[in-house]
């Protein structure tokens, strides 16, 4: 008798579990499972059509808008930062192939989500001369306003180096420089080597991209700053990512949503990335109209 008045309740739940099971309703109306689909492991993302001139000798921007898919970035009520770096970014390779003797890939065209290593990994299979991911910043305080430009730490800087040396699927090459098989020490020196160059590269742009803005654009108190953005991380392509304004600002947001600021961003990241590829003595016509 004790044993059936202990187990009947139990056998109760038990069916219950069941029933539920079998005929219950997930979440009972409520869709809370989200499917995301994924590449199969081990498949790297397609590569981006290049636009601009057929000659592969004239420089090649990587445009990265940043967020995107199921990441919509920060927002301000309706505004997402996924759909304001995309129309950014356009508006830039806009300029760029208007100006001509440049090449332009965008990491998405779409809105389409995307890996941070899969962003900058395009920029190296691409063999990009410059990659520049664009973004909207935010901030609790909404009188937080204007542009930031950054560069990739020092810290990030050599934790990408260890990473890429001792990677077992470490690229052939960096800079053109190919890495010694099979000792880490030389790898680490050649990787570490190429990032330093890449990195004085990128924060030559950065400030090009800061002297072209006076006058245009409205920039923070401090705006060239570092971090140790994974998508930063490439030793042997310049880049750097552009935070075009602030999202939670409502005049940045409503300024860069309008043709003006667009037109704006567009012509000032076009003219510092015409200096700079200028600079760097990389064929191509260089001259805006």
């Amino acid at each position: 008798m004790l044993a059936a008045i202990v187990l009947a309740p139990l056998a109760v739940a038990g069916a219950m579990v069941v029933v539920d099971r079998h005929f219950g309703t997930a979440g009972r109306g409520r869709d809370y499972v989200v499917h995301i689909d994924f590449p199969p492991a081990g498949r790297e993302v397609g590569l981006p059509p290049i636009e601009g001139p057929l000659d592969a000798s004239r420089p090649l921007v990587v445009i990265d808008a940043g967020h995107g898919g199921h990441d919509p970035g920060a927002h301000n009520g309706s505004r997402n930062e996924k759909d304001l770096t995309l129309t950014l970014a356009r508006a830039l390779e806009a300029r760029l192939l208007a100006g001509g003797g440049i090449r332009v890939a965008l990491t998405r065209s779409d809105d389409r989500y995307l890996l941070l290593e899969e962003r900058s990994g395009m920029a190296r299979r691409l063999k990009a001369d410059l990659f520049v991911s664009i973004h909207a910043d935010s901030a609790d305080d909404a009188g937080a306003t204007g542009a930031t430009v950054y560069t990739l730490s020092d810290r990030g800087s050599s934790e990408e180096a260890e990473r890429l040396a001792a990677s077992e699927n470490r690229a052939d090459s960096v800079n053109g420089i190919p890495l010694a098989s099979g000792d880490g020490d030389v790898n680490a020196i050649l990787v570490d080597l190429s990032q330093r160059h890449t990195d004085a590269q990128s924060g030559q742009f950065a400030g090009l991209v800061l002297r072209e803005g006076e006058g245009h654009m409205v920039f923070r108190d401090r705006p060239l700053q570092s971090a140790a953005f994974v998508v930063l991380k490439s030793p042997d392509v310049p880049s750097v990512l552009f935070e075009a304004g602030y999202i939670s600002n409502p005049r940045d947001v409503v300024w860069l949503s309008s043709k003006q600021g667009q037109d704006a961003f567009a012509t000032v990241a076009d003219r510092a990335i015409r200096v700079f590829f200028a600079r760097q003595s990389v064929p191509a016509l260089l001259a805006a109209p």
